[in-house]
């Protein structure tokens, strides 16, 4: 096990790595029950409050009666069906919507506000997981791939104007973020403000949150019952993703390599671990291959 120094103690990587992953976790936790317990409980007071005036209102029924209608509300949502509006609400399961939803399967997003409900459905879907998500890894490797030779050919054509080489790629890396985060989580927040009715910060949550798999579901596309969206509206917001994922993953890859640099800088401890690692991956590859 790799271990570094400091201050002539002997510090398993393992170890602090652990002891820093689960205290963010705490703070998380700290913080969000901070942000969100009081609202979680004024919104359950108003809701309990409206239920009394509602039935203050409504004599003709009792409270056992509404609580079964707020049960077949509850069904219903779970089962992907807006209760408001009526039954002219357009179809979660046209095709777009249903490439749409093949797209959040397969990018592990799984918003949760629509699943199949038929058994038939559910079991297709273990196994068309199964077969995608592995599919849809390989893709987005071929295509983080295609989009480091741009990166490549667009340092190799600065460099030729530029002759400081760290400068050129620093530069390009720089060009390569701004233009995709333009691309892919300014102007399509703009996009979905404007169709949706969100504000901007709403908006970038939802891309966000998105992109980076974590799919919440409190904000979807092309949810709103009362809203006529164009026919392949969640479509193109599906291909959005896939593309927008791979640009991500090709960022996250960057910071990943220039936070175990400057680690390795600092701590050589680290350094060593990550080539021991590579030794024992490639080893195992070896092994597989016999």
């Amino acid at each position: 096990m790799a271990r570094f120094q400091l201050a002539r103690v002997k510090v398993s990587w393992t170890a602090l790595l652990t002891l820093v992953y689960f205290t963010y976790l705490l703070f998380g936790a700290i913080i969000f029950q901070m942000l969100e317990r009081e609202a979680e409980s004024n919104n359950r007071d108003h809701f309990q409050l409206e239920k009394l005036n509602f039935l203050a209102n409504y004599t003709c029924l009792d409270r056992h009666a509404l609580e079964n209608f707020v049960q077949v509300i509850l069904a219903a949502w779970e089962n992907g069906v807006n209760p408001s509006g009526n039954s002219t609400n357009p179809s979660n399961w046209d095709l777009s919507s249903s490439f749409f939803f093949a797209g959040t399967v397969v990018t592990t997003i799984g918003y949760g506000n629509l699943s199949p409900s038929t058994v038939c459905g559910q079991v297709f879907c273990v196994f068309y997981a199964l077969c995608g998500i592995p599919l849809n890894l390989a893709f987005l490797k071929q295509l983080g791939k295609c989009l480091s030779n741009y990166l490549g050919r667009l340092e190799k054509g600065m460099i030729s104007v530029v002759p400081h080489k760290q400068t050129v790629e620093a530069l390009a890396v720089s060009l390569f973020f701004i233009a995709g985060s333009l691309l892919f989580l300014v102007i399509p927040p703009l996009l979905f403000s404007y169709v949706e009715g969100w504000t901007f910060g709403e908006g970038f949550y939802f891309a966000f949150i998105t992109l980076s798999t974590i799919g919440f579901g409190d904000y979807v596309v092309g949810a709103e019952p009362g809203k006529k969206y164009i026919t392949l509206y969640r479509s193109l917001a599906g291909i959005w993703i896939i593309f927008a994922l791979a640009w991500l993953a090709l960022i996250l890859n960057m910071g990943n390599r220039i936070m175990a640099h400057v680690i390795g800088l600092t701590h050589p401890g680290f350094k060593k671990q990550e080539e021991e690692e590579d030794v024992s991956s490639t080893t195992l590859e070896d092994t597989s291959k016999i």
